[in-house]
Parts: C-alpha cells; structure tokens; sequence
C-alpha cells in the first residue's frame, strides 16, 4: 500500500477547499468571497484541516453534508 506523501494531502485538501467553495456558491446562491468566508470560518473546515480526521480523502458530497448542516443551522464561529 503506497502511503500519500504531506504534499499529496495538502493538494487534496485544498481541490475540496475549491469544490466546496463552489457547492456553497451553487446551492446558496453565495458570491465566491461570501462562500470562502463561510467555510473558513466552519467547524467543518476546521475538521477538514485536521489530516487524523481523514475528512480530505472523502467525497465533496459527504463533506457538504457536515457544512449543510452548519450552514442551515448558523453554526458558525
């Protein structure tokens, strides 16, 4: 089993950074600056930083579910 190496993760969490910026965009109607500012500011994002969750090797739908949530619920700090 071939192990990802720092940079490979890094790359991974970032393209999920883009895509769910664009989830944020298309499904609340959020400008590009609104969206970033949302997720950087989510428990989710948060927990998407954090390599031991895991979190960057999942789905952008599995992971929007968690920001749904936060964003339904104005869970935010």
């Amino acid at each position: 089993m071939t192990r990802l190496t720092k940079e490979q993760i890094e790359l991974m969490k970032e393209e999920l950074t883009v895509e769910l910026a664009d989830w944020l965009m298309k499904n609340y109607g959020y400008t590009p600056s609104e969206a970033l500012d949302i997720l950087y500011t989510s428990e989710t994002f948060e927990r998407l930083q954090e390599t031991s969750t895991g979190l960057y090797f999942q789905s952008v739908g599995y992971v929007s579910s968690f920001l749904k949530n936060e964003v339904e619920n104005a869970v935010f700090r």
